[in-house]
């Protein structure tokens, strides 16, 4: 399989999280060879963070200053990754101006921080979900505060929508990048024999399929009753450093709007969370010859 010509965006607040997210960023692009890209976006002229309490941040003493501090990042985070790191300030809209970059950059991730549901709404909390919700490349959200270098354990939760599917292709580039393992997992609400044997045959299917792919792939089923919940608790007991999700279980007119269990998932889960928008599809399997 052809390796990815990674290159990571990185939003930038100040705020502890997005510091968080940028180790994090670093990691990755440290061990994958990636491009980095830090930006930060100023969305009012009156805009602030705790960072610069000076009584120049309506002018342009603000912006020279948020340049002099994203600079100093992107040197020691080239320092760390082994590759020289820019910097981005935009002027608009949070949400837009990261879409916006992430084009022009043809970057392959986003990665930023989020405080889920206590979220500082300015920045990580609704701009990050409004990120998620329109990036047509696939956007890790950082929620915890300790996080191990690199991705170890991908946790890639099964179900049996078609959707779904696409998480496992893109499973195996990640893993393949970063010498991952995936452990596949699927959370039982019924008790329906058809439903059930349909699940394990899939199950025994996909992970015939990673393991093919050179990509070591464990499988367990587990019961509950809230999925969500289920996929949460079972990635901080096994320490995973990755969980993967599809944004959208349907793609007509929910397509505006992020899966309640989806949005469940990043909001509670403590470990890295990689949402991944699925797209209109046709009639096809990704598993078929």
């Amino acid at each position: 399989m052809t390796a990815l010509k990674n290159h990571i965006l990185v939003p930038v607040d100040f705020s502890e999280q997005s510091l968080v997210a940028l180790g994090q960023a670093q990691s990755l692009a440290r061990i994958s060879r990636a491009e980095l890209t830090l930006i930060y976006v100023i969305d009012d002229p009156l805009f602030s963070v705790p960072f610069f309490r000076s009584k120049d941040t309506n002018n342009k003493g603000f912006e020279k200053k948020i340049k002099t501090e994203l600079t100093k990042l992107a040197k020691s985070a080239t320092e760390i990754t082994g590759s020289k790191v820019e910097t981005v300030v935009a002027h608009g809209k949070i949400y837009e101006e990261i879409q916006a970059a992430a084009k022009k950059l043809k970057c392959t991730l986003i990665l930023m921080g989020t405080n889920g549901r206590s979220g500082i709404r300015k920045f990580i909390g609704s701009n990050a979900l409004r990120v998620i919700r329109e990036s047509k490349i696939p956007v890790i959200t950082i929620r915890g505060k300790k996080h191990r270098a690199g991705c170890r354990h991908i946790l890639l939760p099964l179900d049996l929508s078609e959707e779904t599917k696409e998480k496992v292709q893109k499973a195996i580039e990640i893993a393949n990048l970063y010498g991952s393992e995936v452990d596949l997992l699927s959370v039982i609400t019924t008790d329906d024999e058809f439903i059930l044997n349909k699940l394990k045959r899939q199950m025994n299917q996909v992970k015939d399929y990673v393991v093919q792919h050179n990509v070591t792939c464990k499988s367990e089923f587990i019961e509950g009753s809230d999925v969500s919940d289920e996929i949460v608790k079972y990635a901080s007991k096994n320490k995973m450093d990755l969980v993967m999700i599809m944004t959208q279980q349907e793609m007509d007119w929910t397509n505006m709007f992020i899966g309640s269990e989806a949005q469940q998932i990043i909001n509670d889960c403590d470990v890295p969370v990689l949402s991944i928008r699925p797209k209109e599809r046709r009639y096809g399997d990704v598993f078929a010859s």
